[in-house]
């Protein structure tokens, strides 16, 4: 028997479909009210949930003449929570950001502003868990008064003592190319992280907090900033430690994976 996947549709059967036109559709997207898939080359692709959220936000926006920043969040009203529902790793960080931003009273557009993003691309990351940058993602969590730990889902219960090779827990992989491996969790003094960046992988910024943090690279290669102006081409066996508070980012300059070890104390990042 053949395995048939899922129902994929293109732009103009997902426009036909929701009674729209095509430009309609890409206008909704870069709205961020709608987020098509892509094939492998590159051409969007609708699935039946697409097309069921193309309809809502086109009676959104006929029968109650509502505007983008409006509809988005009667869609977001819409979502069932996650109380009684089968929440996933991937998509718990972005659950936590929306509850947040409720719980806040800002709207997507508030937000986006204060951060200094566009409202799609933090609706993207509200409903994907993906999509930001490494700061963006931290200037999100010191703009509710959190950390990127606790968004990405460390436990603050007993401390694992032993973690065995190739067992780590991931962080949600927010930032393409950029896995964050857990080493210990529970309560502690210090955040204890394996860092494996995808070649050209970065920081996209500079971000501060408070605390110290020490790095090791054991394989690949690692540029890191300090201030703007103090450069470090660290190689493997490199380590370097430094106060959070400065200004901080960093890339992988090598043309593979580059792996590292990075610790910051107390757990503020």
């Amino acid at each position: 028997m053949n395995d048939i996947g899922p129902v994929r549709y293109k732009v103009a059967e997902a426009a036909r479909l929701a009674g729209v036109s095509a430009s309609t559709l890409r206008l909704w997207e870069s709205q961020g009210l709608v987020v098509p898939g892509r094939s492998e080359t590159g051409h969007r692709q609708y699935s039946a949930d697409d097309v069921a959220r193309l309809k809502r936000i086109s009676w959104y926006r006929v029968e109650r003449g509502l505007n983008p920043a409006a509809i988005r969040e009667a869609l977001e009203s819409e979502e069932p929570s996650a109380d009684g529902a089968e929440a996933s790793q991937d998509t718990g960080l972005g659950r936590k950001l929306r509850s947040l931003r409720h719980a806040s009273g800002k709207t997507l557009d508030q937000v986006a502003g204060d951060i200094g993003v566009t409202s799609s691309t933090l609706s993207t990351l509200e409903r994907t868990s993906q999509g930001v940058s490494f700061k963006t993602l931290h200037d999100l969590a010191e703009y509710y008064g959190t950390t990127v730990s606790r968004l990405s889902g460390e436990k603050s219960g007993d401390v694992s003592e032993l973690v065995r090779a190739g067992e780590w827990r991931a962080w949600p992989e927010t930032t393409p190319g950029v896995a964050v491996q857990l080493l210990a969790e529970g309560r502690r003094m210090m955040d204890c992280h394996r860092f494996v960046l995808a070649p050209g992988a970065a920081s996209e910024g500079a971000y501060r907090h408070e605390g110290e943090e020490f790095m090791h690279v054991l394989s690949g290669r690692l540029e890191l900033v300090l201030d703007g102006d103090q450069f470090f081409d660290l190689g493997p066996g490199d380590s370097l430690y430094f106060e959070s508070r400065r200004d901080h980012s960093w890339r992988n300059r090598h043309d593979g994976e580059t792996v590292l070890l990075w610790i910051n104390t107390p757990p503020t990042f």
